[in-house]
């Protein structure tokens, strides 16, 4: 009995863990802070420094707003919107390519 308890102790807790590295995974969070140059509707625009300028768009979610001048921290995540696939080169095309023209 007692090694029934200790192997389902055991599954509770690598599952409890691999469900938290999963989502910390999934959630993982940026943030930017700086002036804000420019607020349109649905674009943010925000100066870090005279060489470092970011835009963020912005939709109904996002919570917050801010007026030209303010200093902000944007917090923001990385999302694919699409991903377009390329065949792969394979060995010998790749070869022929670094090849040197014959003469």
């Amino acid at each position: 009995m007692k090694r029934i308890t200790l192997v389902l102790a055991l599954v509770v807790l690598a599952l409890g863990l691999g469900f938290g590295a999963g989502v910390k995974a999934a959630g993982k969070s940026y943030q930017f802070t700086g002036t804000v140059k420019a607020s349109d509707a649905g674009t943010l625009t925000v100066q870090k420094s005279a060489s470092e300028t970011w835009m963020f768009d912005t939709n109904k979610d996002t919570k917050g707003t801010a007026k030209v001048g303010d200093r902000v921290t944007v917090y923001y995540t990385m999302v694919a919107t699409q991903i377009e696939p390329k065949p792969a080169a394979t060995a010998g095309a790749a070869a022929r390519k670094s090849a040197p023209p014959k003469k």
